[in-house]
């Protein structure tokens, strides 16, 4: 079945049938609907390469995804999640998705953009990207529609989106705070990103507004996995005057901080409370439960693609930023928080 067949089936031209297909307005609601209907039933599909070159939309997203993490074989779980969330929302917008590979050290500093034209995709969505790569700040400097979700990027058509990383670190200390804790220390991502540095400015932003004095050695860095969690919470546990709660970045450092406790004999909540950030699965898994700050990954990935929609459907390039998208977080409290000092 090609489009000469459908065409004389239809009984119209074939550029008819291609102006109905892709929705143009010269042909009537009633043709439309008839030459889609028999097209479904015929199992007609349109040859995508000549109907981009003709409607030069692809409807085609590209995809960057490099944390730098993968290469050392570590996966982040509410990463994985909020790829599934991003693929959900372009899929409900009609919306193809292509993955673009990782520059080697070899390569062109411009191979994102080169990309990015050689399929003619309409825009670009980034995913914790570090900030220092490369690729990523030519395509950013050029006229590509770019939205960036927990990535430090600007440039003519880009906006940024995000969780309320500092809110939901200023949520997470209150509530230990209301619980009667007084020594609330911290385990935080790798501070160059983003997200590990805005929730480290909300725990500090709470404790000074508490009033709660926080030692330099009660802020200790981790890199939002399990194992450096687990050795933070132990240097935590071994100070004089240790702290009696924990707010940690990332859930998979948190459980490490309980890992941490249950080797130094302590109890969870009972002698140490511990709150996490992210809300993935093995958060509601483990024993007590953990409490957590909970990104909204759904709304995260709509925020994401409604912005690249909007600007790709920009008429004239904006030389000013789009204003960041910025997600609502909600803390849920668990067992590891549940009791008091």
């Amino acid at each position: 079945m090609n489009i000469r067949e459908l065409a004389r089936r239809s009984g119209v031209s074939t550029a008819t049938v291609s102006r109905a297909l892709n929705d143009r307005a010269e042909v009537s609601e009633a043709t439309r609907a008839k030459i889609r209907r028999l097209a479904s039933e015929l199992g007609y599909a349109p040859n995508e390469p000549a109907r981009t070159l003709v409607r030069r939309r692809s409807d085609t997203i590209g995809l960057v995804w490099d944390s730098g993490q993968e290469a050392m074989g570590q996966h982040n779980p509410f990463l994985l999640g909020l790829l599934s969330a991003v693929r959900t929302a372009l899929s409900e917008a009609d919306y193809h998705l292509m993955l673009l590979t990782t520059p080697g050290a070899q390569d062109q500093d411009n191979a994102h953009l080169q990309a990015v034209q050689r399929h003619n995709l309409e825009g670009v969505i980034v995913l914790t990207t570090p900030p220092d790569d490369r690729c990523l700040r030519v395509l950013a400097d050029s006229t590509v529609p770019c939205a960036g979700i927990d990535t430090a990027f600007t440039g003519p058509r880009t906006v940024r989106v995000s969780s309320d990383n500092a809110a939901g670190a200023e949520a997470a200390v209150q509530h230990l705070y209301e619980l009667g804790h007084r020594r609330i220390a911290t385990v935080t991502g790798p501070l160059h990103l983003p997200p590990a540095a805005e929730r480290l400015a909300g725990y500090l932003r709470a404790c000074a507004r508490l009033g709660l004095s926080v030692p330099p050695e009660y802020v200790t860095e981790g890199d939002f996995f399990l194992a450096s969690g687990e050795n933070a919470g132990k240097r935590l546990l071994a100070l004089p005057d240790r702290p009696t709660a924990i707010f940690a970045a990332g859930d998979q450092m948190a459980i490490g901080a309980v890992h941490a406790a249950a080797d130094a004999g302590l109890t969870v909540p009972g002698d140490l409370a511990v709150v996490g950030f992210d809300d993935i699965d093995a958060a509601a898994l483990v024993r007590p439960a953990l409490s957590t700050v909970a990104q909204d990954q759904r709304g995260l990935g709509e925020a994401a693609v409604e912005a690249l929609r909007g600007l790709i459907d920009a008429t004239v390039v904006d030389t000013a930023e789009a204003q960041p998208r910025i997600i609502p977080t909600r803390l849920l409290i668990r067992g590891s928080s549940r009791s008091g000092v």
